[in-house]
């Protein structure tokens, strides 16, 4: 399994379970999708758990509900051309590695590292949408 635990801004790919089908009773996502780590927290025991956004085709019914993704670091993560947003408005949170993480063709977990900059205004919009929006992740542990 996997043994570097992503940190924010890496993409993993990830069997994401949105918050209205959770809210409807699904226990399993979907799809595979990418997602992008908003932050691993290490407890005092040791285990980390992940935060991990969404990232979709659809664009967010409201533009300040997501942030886009520029094609050119799409390309550089070797995503596909069409255009992203990583949604801010709700996050799934379970602890690493967790049964819904997938690989890669390559191997790998993580398709890279998302630009700093990019990095810092999606972390500002999930702040802003904590708080006042009251928005709570779907919890995987389960």
């Amino acid at each position: 399994m996997a043994t570097k635990i992503p940190e924010a801004g890496h993409v993993i790919k990830y069997s994401y379970l949105w918050w209205n089908e959770h809210r409807k009773g699904r226990v399993e996502g979907l799809k595979d999708r990418p997602c992008s780590v908003l932050l691993n927290q290490k407890s005092e025991q040791g285990k980390t758990t992940l935060y991990v956004l969404p990232i979709t085709h659809t664009p967010p019914i409201n533009p300040e509900f997501g942030i886009e993704i520029p094609s050119r670091t799409k390309q550089r993560l070797g995503l596909d051309e069409q255009r992203s947003w990583v949604i801010t408005t709700e996050f799934n949170k379970f602890t690493w590695p967790g049964y819904d993480i997938r690989r890669l063709d390559t191997g790998l977990f993580s398709y890279g590292v998302l630009p700093e900059k990019l990095i810092k205004e999606i972390i500002k919009s999930v702040q802003f949408h904590a708080k006042n929006h009251k928005s709570n992740p779907v919890v995987r542990d389960d």
